[in-house]
């Protein structure tokens, strides 16, 4: 009956035995909550372009041309350097008196202004001083400012009268006229041969302000 027992038993040890090995070699089963797939991710893929900042305005905006270039410069007065003088009688004369146009030329590279009245006299020779009193201005005609490209020309009228005209004039031949153009020291010589009046208080010229061809 012992011997039955022990028979008995070592079959059920063995058993169980064998029950503890296969389980030990199976698979064992995942923890709860860990076999589930991780959830998506907000960052973005790798792959995608990174955004990136619009450019700074000031890197890219063009300069307007009024920051970037100088106004040009406005035209500088007429000096006698850059003109040139001739006379035109066609204009006739009347009661003793000569009326002709006195044209200056810009002979210069760049536009200049001519404004107001010139300063003529007669002369000796185109270095020598007056002779006699200097033109008067005549002012019915208006004064205008007078823009003259390279090669245009403005004019203004002379009036000479005959130094016949007056008893008391002591009368010196002139070689011509000097003409000093508005506001210039300088001067430029027409070669038109006249009585002058060497004496004082005689105004044989008068002059008029420029006008534009």
């Amino acid at each position: 009956m012992w011997t039955q027992r022990i028979k008995t038993g070592l079959v059920t040890t063995t058993a169980a035995a064998a029950l503890l090995l296969l389980a030990a070699c199976g698979p064992s089963p995942s923890p709860s909550g860990t076999s589930s797939a991780p959830p998506p991710s907000s960052t973005p893929s790798a792959s995608a372009p990174a955004t990136s900042s619009p450019p700074s305005a000031t890197a890219t905006a063009t300069p307007s041309p009024s920051a970037t270039s100088a106004a040009p410069a406005a035209p500088a007065l007429c000096k006698a350097a850059s003109l040139s003088a001739a006379t035109d009688a066609t204009g006739g004369g009347a009661a003793g008196s000569i009326y002709e146009k006195l044209i200056l030329t810009n002979t210069g590279t760049a536009p200049c202004i001519l404004e107001g009245f010139a300063g003529v006299s007669l002369t000796a020779d185109a270095n020598g001083e007056p002779i006699g009193e200097p033109a008067t201005r005549e002012t019915t005609t208006p004064v205008t400012r007078i823009e003259l490209a390279p090669g245009k020309s403005a004019w203004a009228e002379i009036r000479y009268t005959q130094a016949g005209n007056y008893g008391d004039c002591t009368k010196v031949p002139a070689a011509g006229v000097r003409i000093y153009p508005p506001n210039d020291t300088a001067s430029l010589f027409v070669p038109e041969p006249h009585d002058a009046c060497s004496n004082a208080g005689i105004k044989l010229l008068t002059i008029t302000a420029f006008q534009a061809v």
